[in-house]
């Protein structure tokens, strides 16, 4: 291997699998539950945001569903 590249004439190109990645969503969440995300941020050393997404892929991951029962 060379000890030295030249990557000035090299080109950048965007990875196109990029947008499968992730997707950029709106979505209003109680104030109680973003100050436990964030605290728990604070604990591991994690962005909240990666500390949402991980739960959720968890949750689906584990087939968890939710049980709701509406009052009559």
């Amino acid at each position: 291997m060379r000890e030295e590249y030249d990557f000035t004439k090299m080109k950048g190109r965007k990875n196109p699998y990029s947008r499968q990645l992730k997707k950029q969503v709106t979505i209003r969440m109680g104030v109680d539950i973003i100050d436990h995300f964030k605290q728990m941020a604070e604990d591991t050393g994690i962005p909240y945001q990666n500390l949402i997404n991980l739960y959720l892929r968890d949750c689906v991951q584990s087939g968890r569903k939710i049980s709701i029962r509406w009052a009559s």
